[in-house]
């Protein structure tokens, strides 16, 4: 969640990112969801940032000029994130969709598949707008739980 905060602080893609930093957008993606990273990714990172390398290693407190993301500003980039992944959905439906049409033309098939892609459109937008809220949060923790049949630690 840092690298995402220090990148948009600067306004960079991560393709800018990546293309600073001489690691792959795939790289950087993952970064970005909490994957573990190396020491020379951490250091690449510190960098490209100008920034102590161990603002990236995880369980550490961290003392730098840029504090941890907070609660708020984690909650606030997952929905900008949620946003952004709903709009790269609708654009690949729309311009998909289409190439159906002429694919198959107007039959059963096109409309089974745009009505039912549609849907599932819509369904992303009231999850990412939160005009409906899915209570899913927590759900993996639980089932874990569950499974184990005791609390995490």
């Amino acid at each position: 969640m840092i690298v995402r905060k220090l990148r948009l602080q600067r306004g960079w893609t991560q393709a800018h990112l990546a293309s600073l930093t001489g690691l792959g957008v795939r790289s950087i993606q993952r970064i970005e969801r909490g994957c573990s990273i190396s020491l020379e990714t951490q250091s690449a990172l510190a960098a490209v940032f100008e920034v102590d390398r161990s603002t990236f290693q995880p369980g550490e407190a961290v003392m730098s000029e840029f504090p941890i993301v907070d609660a708020a500003e984690a909650e606030a980039i997952q929905y900008v994130k949620g946003q952004k992944e709903f709009y790269q959905h609708l654009a690949i439906y729309l311009l998909v969709t289409p190439v159906f049409a002429l694919l198959w033309g107007a039959d059963q098939r096109f409309f089974g598949t745009a009505v039912g892609w549609g849907i599932g459109v819509v369904v992303h937008a009231l999850q990412a707008f939160e005009w409906v809220r899915f209570n899913v949060e927590g759900w993996e923790k639980r089932q874990v739980e569950k499974r184990l049949g005791r609390p995490l630690s």
